[in-house]
């Protein structure tokens, strides 16, 4: 009998799942669309126009690889933060650059420190190379700076990680807060500072980029508030030394040249990037006008989605998300206790939230039994 392939150990012991579960597969299983998306967190109002008319462009010259360097749009990225190009990365969207960095810095049995019920995706690179999760809870619907430090130290972490704004709750610290976790970050390990909904926060969210600091690297994305997920460009902001370790494990050629035109010419359109912003706070308002007019809470957001506290336990949080996705509603919740007792709503088109508040007294009714 011809054998397959002899996967590592590793692999075999390794479930085959993916973090998130996508819109199109639960489509094909429910045999029908959703009237909504609004649990992936992406920006329904699109890339810019001169994004689009770049990816346009560019689609005539897509026999080419693209540039493997990204030259251009690091340039413009650089120039943008104030550093050097050598300074930045820019990768297949964070989800890939936490893939490599991980590659780079977590062998097998290694310590990696975050937040229970935090990012899912960096805890399946993390355990996809072998390295060994400490989850620390979140305090107050917060992720917890002193806590997370405080585990790094005890578990000699090889790094730690934490999203400001945060997801799934959406809450977010402070430059100064952020900035004091930065200095305290113990010796050997790396801080990966996930802002990916760093535009829809207050000013004042983020510490000044320092790129000569070794102790942190700092992840950001297209995909979010430049309405770029499906091309997906993300990039990094770290030390040159540790940008440079990235050229000896990623994927050279992975970025499409349309997404690099796309990034490029959405990075330029600062007016479009300001009416997203406007829209988006105006859409988690409507969210929260939703959720109080049936009686229920919501977390103040620095993000484009706001978590819905749906005043109970997490197994009633859940009934509410399956009964609003039996109403073609799709919205997700956070996975781990206590913030399960919240779903999470992106913000939407005006129709899309329109069949939102229809649909959300009738799934409160059903899940109460």
């Amino acid at each position: 009998m011809t054998k397959g392939p002899r996967f590592t150990p590793l692999v075999d012991r390794l479930p085959a799942a993916v973090p998130f579960v996508g819109p199109e597969t639960q489509e094909r299983e429910r045999g029908r669309p959703f009237v909504a998306r609004l649990g992936a967190n992406e920006s329904v109002f699109g890339p810019s126009p001169r994004a689009r008319e770049a990816m346009a462009n560019e689609a005539a010259e897509t026999w080419k690889y693209g540039d493997s360097l990204s030259f251009d749009l690091r340039t413009e990225l650089a120039a943008g933060l104030g550093i050097a190009p050598e300074n930045v990365l820019v990768g297949e969207g964070i989800d890939g650059l936490l893939g490599y960095l991980v590659r780079l810095t977590v062998a097998e049995g290694d310590n990696v420190v975050t937040s229970l019920g935090a990012y899912p995706t960096f805890n399946y690179h993390v355990t996809g190379y072998g390295g060994e999760l400490i989850k620390v809870p979140y305090r107050d619907d917060c992720e917890d700076p002193d806590a997370l430090l405080a585990a790094a130290r005890e578990h000699d972490a090889k790094l730690v990680y934490i999203a400001n704004p945060d997801n799934p709750m959406g809450s977010w610290h402070s430059a100064e807060r952020i900035q004091a976790m930065i200095e305290a970050v113990p010796d050997g390990t790396l801080l990966v500072l996930d802002e990916a909904y760093l535009e829809f926060a207050p000013e004042g969210t983020a510490p000044a980029v320092d790129p000569d600091d070794p102790r942190v690297i700092r992840m950001r994305t297209f995909s979010k508030a430049y309405g770029l997920a499906g091309a997906r460009v993300g990039y990094a902001i770290g030390a040159a030394p540790l940008i440079e370790a990235f050229n000896k494990v990623r994927n050279h050629f992975g970025m499409a040249r349309i997404s690099q035109a796309g990034a490029l010419a959405a990075y330029r359109d600062a007016a479009y990037l300001a009416e997203v912003q406007e829209k988006v706070a105006a859409g988690r308002n409507r969210i929260a006008a939703i959720a109080q007019a049936n009686g229920l809470s919501t977390l103040p957001s620095a993000a484009n989605f706001v978590a819905v506290d749906c005043g109970a336990d997490g197994d009633f949080a859940r009934r509410v998300l399956a009964e609003l996705i039996a109403r073609d509603i799709f919205v997700r919740m956070p996975f781990a206790a206590p913030q399960d007792r919240c779903i999470r709503v992106s913000v939407g088109t005006e129709p899309e939230l329109d069949a939102f508040e229809a649909a959300l007294p009738q799934a409160l009714a059903a899940a109460r039994g």
